[in-house]
């Protein structure tokens, strides 16, 4: 790898994260790397800038927080071919993102990725656009988003709770009819987020399929469903007069639903890139630590095991 210009993002409001980031930048400035530093959050948004200021290929984005601030920047550098390293640093979670003892020697770390001693693992992502009428109107009404967790159709009201009827329909065929809090679009990435919170499955990360899960349905039937990544995934808002409908991405708000038209979701022709160091590396672990699996009340002890 080349690390001519590197992108160093850290999470807003976080003097710890911006510290490690002002630490990394100048590590990187002595070995002749430009580098580009600011904010993600809520109310920062970088990448813009980023990619329009940027006069030669961007070779790695350091991104330095929690998952959220991961997720923001697959959402801009996916579409560029830019690989992430994402470390958590005054994140909580931390699913995608290596732990901060991974890049405590700093300049390891870049001896490594000099040295192409590394790996990359990658996502797949969702996209979204607004159509409006049935299938056969493929013109979209709205700019196309991104999603590397999942992206989820439900209602936000200022002043009240709002329960949304949605209908679904999967490569044309109508599915079904929810009706309650949403509907949630997820890649595998996306199953240990939100849909997992909505009682969806756990899909592994290398498999390319979505994942519908209903949020909170009125109905015992309604039930989560895993479909193959090359389906189009239709929703349509329904009994909506006060147009409350929203489209989000990753828990940011994407853009409103009109009575009439149709969120299209299905897989994006990118992936999301991630630069791996650790070399035990292991999604299992992963399950085991952040959600804090102990197995039986009582620990048993296997000894058949060599």
């Amino acid at each position: 790898m080349q690390l001519n210009q590197v992108i160093i993002v850290h999470k807003a409001g976080n003097p710890y994260s911006k510290s490690w980031a002002e630490k990394c930048a100048e590590k990187l400035e002595r070995r002749g790397a430009n580098v580009l530093l600011g904010p993600s959050g809520p109310k920062d948004n970088p990448y813009p800038v980023f990619l329009a200021s940027a006069h030669q290929p961007i070779d790695l984005a350091v991104v330095l927080g929690g998952d959220g601030t991961a997720l923001a920047a697959a959402r801009h550098l996916a579409p560029e071919n830019i690989p992430i390293l994402a470390v958590n640093i005054g994140g909580h979670l931390g699913f995608l993102t290596e732990s901060s003892d991974e890049i405590e020697d700093f300049e390891t770390v870049l001896d490594r990725l000099l040295e192409d001693r590394y790996a990359v693992q990658q996502r797949m992502m969702l996209r979204a656009c607004i159509h409006e009428g049935n299938r056969t109107n493929r013109e979209p009404l709205s700019e196309v988003y991104w999603a590397l967790n999942e992206m989820c159709v439900k209602p936000a009201s200022p002043d009240r709770m709002i329960t949304s009827i949605l209908e679904m329909e999967i490569d044309g065929e109508v599915v079904d009819q929810y009706q309650g809090d949403g509907l949630l679009i997820s890649t595998p990435t996306g199953t240990t987020g939100y849909t997992l919170a909505a009682n969806g499955p756990i899909v592994h990360p290398g498999m390319d399929a979505m994942v519908v899960t209903p949020i909170c349905p009125l109905s015992l039937s309604s039930r989560p469903v895993v479909i193959p990544a090359g389906s189009v995934v239709s929703v349509w808002p329904l009994a909506d007069p006060a147009v409350t409908t929203k489209l989000w991405m990753d828990g940011v708000l994407a853009t409103s639903i009109w009575p009439g038209q149709r969120a299209d979701i299905s897989m994006a022709e990118h992936m999301a890139k991630f630069v791996i160091l650790r070399q035990n590396q292991s999604y299992y672990q992963t399950l085991r630590n952040k959600l804090l699996w102990a197995g039986a009340r009582i620990n048993y002890t296997n000894n058949h095991r060599n």
